[in-house]
């Protein structure tokens, strides 16, 4: 691979089938070619997460245009100094997006797209909810003026948090609008919100990274970074790499100073999970942590799981 990768991060939720088919052809695909990250397909859809070099990016993204269902298919585009992934994975899963809640379908009903502009003017305006649609510790690191943070560990815990807070939350709001990482999450959380009875849904289109992308940050209402699930761990406005490293513990974002404390040890602990892990865990993880340092030394990737 060459010292510069292309990153793509798609999804969309399409009634269709065949995807143990589709699995064995886009492995195939995409392993001939030297792409590495993950492709969830489900009956609801597809998602995906990956990266390699631009020409052979370029010929994943036909592939996946070459489906009837996906010929619409709009990949968000970024770029990442050196791998981003340890490997190449399709998985097949009940939901592309994990909700855990029945009768919700996207590919039929969803919030309206907003862009940009059009989306800093509608979360600045007092009679609109805005919800961050992420995890706390997505939100910790960077999110929107205004936005409410729902305080989820995982987007399962979303529905919950919707029928004990939304009636309260309403009152004298007019609309709600929803954002997410790329998008995803969002959709199907606007098709949540209406399924509810809320006449006004919105969700920023293309999602946060499609804003950083776009939006100058003298005009931005962006405070913070965007965490990404790669090795890069958080971008900035213009898509350039951010500044936080992930705990290989608890895989939480960590900062400079987060480093500097001593409660961080590479590998085995940070500020975020200092004093939650048994010994045995422990051992475990600063075993995985030398053996992270011997295939450095070696030129090579650890992979590995963590626990």
């Amino acid at each position: 691979m060459s010292e510069k990768n292309t990153v793509i991060s798609f999804y969309k939720f399409v009634n269709w089938g065949g995807v143990s088919k589709r699995k064995k052809e886009l492995e195939s695909f995409c392993k001939e070619r030297s792409i590495l990250g993950t492709i969830i397909l489900a009956n609801e859809g597809i998602n995906g997460t990956i990266s390699g070099n631009d020409e052979n990016i370029k010929e994943v993204v036909e592939f996946l245009k070459s489906y009837p269902d996906l010929e619409d298919l709009n990949p968000k585009y970024s770029y990442a100094s050196g791998e981003t992934f340890g490997r190449m994975k399709v998985k097949i899963k009940k939901e592309i997006v994990t909700m855990g809640l029945n009768g919700i379908n996207p590919s039929e009903i969803t919030g309206e797209h907003i862009k940009d502009e059009k989306w800093n003017e509608l979360i600045n305006d007092p009679d609109t909810l805005v919800i961050d649609t992420r995890n706390q510790y997505e939100y910790s690191i960077g999110t929107f003026k205004n936005a409410i943070n729902p305080m989820t560990d995982s987007f399962r815990e979303f529905p919950k948090w919707v029928d004990e807070n939304l009636e309260e939350l309403m009152i004298n709001k007019k609309r709600v609008a929803m954002f997410c990482t790329g998008g995803i999450r969002c959709e199907k959380a606007s098709s949540l919100m209406i399924n509810k009875g809320c006449e006004e849904v919105y969700q920023l289109d293309g999602g946060v990274i499609k804003y950083l992308e776009e939006v100058n940050e003298s005009e931005s209402l962006w405070d913070g970074e965007c965490f990404v699930f790669d090795d890069r761990v958080s971008i900035k406005h213009g898509l350039v790499e951010g500044d936080f490293s992930l705990c290989h513990a608890c895989r939480m974002p960590i900062s400079e100073e987060d480093i500097a404390s001593d409660e961080y040890i590479e590998g085995i602990s940070c500020p975020n999970c200092f004093g939650t892990h048994s010994e045995e865990k422990k051992k475990r993880f600063a075993e995985r942590q030398k053996q992270i340092k011997l295939a450095k030394q070696r030129g090579e990737k650890h992979i590995g799981k963590i626990y």
